[in-house]
């Protein structure tokens, strides 16, 4: 049987960075995120060139999404909040969600997974495993998501966290494995980070019980 790597047409890009002509970036709105505009134009499959065209561009700072996971237990941490962006969702503006944030100047990916796990739900992460790197919707948005699992010891986890000063109001809450699955097919996991996390999950959930088992045994209660 041979070894050798498959390869095809998707495995690199036939079009690149250097294909697209940036004729002009005007910024439309500069508040906590910026607005711009970009007239451009891009090489064409058939190796020709598009018209020039004129897009918006909504420009965010990268994030960080953490999936809290406490493997002993098969349980996950998730948290609460009010999300403007969903204001006018007739069930709740308030979400559950994944522990996330964004990347400030100089951190790592790993420094700010840490971070807000620690200020949105209290939890010290143990082993930080990477998921995927995703762009939410490129079609508008310049935005970069970075997932991670982090494993943790949910014991005692739960009540209000966040930061009074970035107006968070952030409620924790612990919740097996089952119940997660539960509240994903009722609807209620409705965002693409608890979403994606969710199904990665379901993927890796006994590779992660089994390793802390063997990695970390402890007593782990009624």
């Amino acid at each position: 049987m041979s070894t050798t790597p498959h390869t095809d047409e998707l495995d690199m890009p036939l079009l690149g960075h250097d294909d697209v002509e940036l004729q002009q970036r005007r910024c439309l709105y500069q508040g906590f995120f910026r607005l711009e505009a970009l007239e451009l134009r891009h090489r064409l499959f058939d190796g020709g060139w598009s018209k020039t065209m004129l897009r918006e561009v909504h420009q965010r700072f990268d994030a960080v999404g953490v999936l809290l996971y406490d493997a002993q237990r098969d349980t996950l941490v998730l948290v609460e909040q009010f999300r403007p962006g969903a204001i006018d969702d007739a069930r709740s503006p308030w979400k559950l969600e994944v522990v996330a944030g964004l990347i400030k100047d100089g951190e790592s990916l790993d420094e700010v997974a840490r971070r807000e796990a620690f200020e949105e739900a209290g939890a010290d992460i143990g082993e930080l495993i990477k998921m995927h790197s995703y762009y939410p919707s490129p079609g508008a948005c310049n935005e970069e998501v970075t997932l991670f699992c982090g494993l943790i010891d949910s014991q005692g986890m739960g009540g209000i966290h966040g930061l009074a000063e970035e107006h968070e109001d952030i409620r924790v809450h612990v919740v097996s494995y089952a119940r997660a699955w539960e509240l994903l097919e009722q609807g209620r996991l409705d965002n693409a980070m608890c979403l994606i996390s969710l199904y990665w999950l379901a993927a890796q959930r006994a590779l992660l019980m089994a390793s802390s088992r063997l990695s970390s045994p402890r007593e782990t209660g009624s």
